[in-house]
């Protein structure tokens, strides 16, 4: 049995580069979602703590740390790469009991985050501005560069602590800003150790700092804090919208990755040997606690009823149990909360008019200290129905039929979010079309959920904005400085404001 050093304590926060006991002295239980059992205790942060954690972070951006050359932030980023391969069987079984999600895809992260730190590692050195023709005189030079743009204040969610903390830290070490951050009550621990590995790795004091506690205290000091540049949450609409509200405390920067209610269009031609795991798991990965779950499926008329009863045979295959096992598909909700909403909502369906194919009960025996449901699929599900416009946050599958594309793509719209979407089909200008015409700043053919940090994923509408990944990432971590030089000392020289329109 995996045990860790954790366990069972009262942690601290992490600022400075050291672990630093709460202003206050509230504590809050860290849960296993498989058992009930209580792993440790979170401290409760409070705004206190967060002006220490940015009093920690500013200085670092001020001090040596704003010295450091791109290829020194680049052998930093390389030792970093050393350390997480070494230690990443502990993080992912600290982060599996943590929150539930099985251990074979907790260890199958290993490889996005090296990847992620080797192309962050390279964009360290690919920072510039440009060189500019100007229209003010031939003794004069024009030209932009890239800085720093502070301290930066990131508010993270609980279901892909693995995964998702490295669009925030890569920015971060790559450009030479530093930060706070807020990891979700429910997956304190795996962020505490990861930036515990960063300072082994020779992080400088200050630069990485965490502050635990619950959202609408230490998350909206964050957003509110003068001294912070830039915001980045990843949550509910409701709660971005006060972070929204908040940041304009100082006008700070923000970025927003909200809710999510994808559309996963199956047309009649799909490959179906890779349709039917694919949107299956759209939805059951994590046990649905994705902000892309492709919850809205809809399914082409003529292949509806072969498609749900391959559906609905997979799903019953499922291995639902605690993640730690090997076997597991799929494991537990991260809370009672959790479960208490999900079970809302397949209550909720049938009096709608929506018919439950499989699954929709909490399970039992060995598994009723957890947080378990199984893998559910309704049909004759409606697009104004409940379960097709609301982000449930776990592994329930709404299916809704078409016969034409223009009927899928409009459907497919029929949504305020626009996080993510998929198509299977073999045509490929029907896929062209899809793509071009789904309202969504993610998209996949015939696949579901794949990342890259090289390409990056977007939102659209409700579900935020401010992409992560990809080619202009990191100007999310940047500001841009136009530059004037008169090289000739000369007194040809235009007078003040020359250059501007009258």
């Amino acid at each position: 049995m995996f045990s860790h050093k954790y366990f069972g304590k009262e942690l601290g926060h992490l600022i400075g580069g050291k672990s630093v006991p709460p202003h206050s002295d509230q504590m809050m239980p860290s849960f296993n979602p498989a058992t009930g059992e209580v792993l440790a205790y979170i401290p409760e942060g409070t705004a206190e703590d967060v002006n220490l954690a940015v009093a920690a972070a500013r200085k670092a951006f001020e001090g040596p740390w704003s010295e450091w050359l791109p290829w020194e932030r680049h052998r930093l980023f390389m030792r970093i790469y050393e350390v997480i391969e070494q230690n990443f069987d502990e993080l992912a079984y600290l982060t599996t009991l943590d929150i539930g999600t099985p251990i074979t895809k907790t260890l199958g992260m290993k490889q996005y985050a090296l990847k992620a730190i080797t192309y962050f590692a390279t964009q360290t050195t690919n920072i510039g501005g440009q060189t500019l023709p100007n229209n003010i005189g031939t003794g004069v030079m024009t030209m932009t560069v890239k800085a720093p743009v502070g301290v930066i204040g990131g508010i993270l969610p609980w279901n892909v602590p693995l995964v998702g903390l490295w669009w925030l830290l890569g920015g971060t070490l790559a450009t030479g800003c530093t930060i706070v951050l807020k990891p979700a009550e429910y997956a304190t621990m795996t962020i505490l150790r990861l930036v515990e590995l960063l300072y082994e790795a020779g992080l400088p004091e200050g630069v990485v700092n965490v502050v635990a506690g619950r959202g609408g205290v230490v998350g909206q000091a964050l957003a509110e804090h003068n001294d912070v540049d830039r915001v980045v949450f990843t949550g509910s609409v409701q709660a971005g919208r006060k972070v929204i509200m908040a940041s304009a405390s100082n006008v700070k920067r923000v970025q927003v990755e909200l809710g999510g209610k994808s559309p996963d269009i199956v047309f009649a031609d799909a490959p179906m040997e890779l349709a039917v795991p694919g949107a299956a798991m759209a939805v059951y990965n994590n046990c649905g606690q994705v902000c892309t779950a492709g919850t809205r499926l809809f399914v082409e008329r003529k292949a509806h009823n072969e498609f749900v009863d391959k559906l609905v045979k997979f799903s019953r295959q499922m291995r639902i149990g605690p993640g730690i096992a090997h076997d597991t598909d799929m494991g537990p909700l991260i809370s009672q909360g959790q479960l208490d909403r999900v079970m809302s909502y397949v209550d909720g369906a049938a009096p709608e008019g929506a018919t439950l194919v499989t699954g929709g009960k909490r399970l039992g025996g060995d598994l009723s200290q957890g947080y378990f449901v199984e893998p559910t699929i309704f049909c004759d599900v409606r697009p104004e129905m409940t379960i097709a416009r609301e982000e449930i946050f776990g592994p329930v599958i709404s299916v809704i039929p078409f016969d034409t594309e223009e009927e899928a793509l409009r459907l497919a719209n029929e949504t305020e979010y626009g996080l993510g979407g998929a198509v299977w089909t073999q045509d490929l200008s029907k896929a062209m079309r899809m793509i071009n015409r789904v309202k969504a700043g993610t998209f996949w053919v015939n696949c579901y959920d794949w990342m890259d940090a090289g390409v990056g994923m977007n939102g659209y509408k409700l579900s935020g904005y401010g992409g992560k990944g990809g080619p202009t990432h990191m100007d999310n971590f940047l500001y841009q400085k136009s530059v004037y030089i008169n090289h000739t000392y000369s007194g040809d020289v235009p007078p003040v404001g020359a250059g501007l329109r009258a």
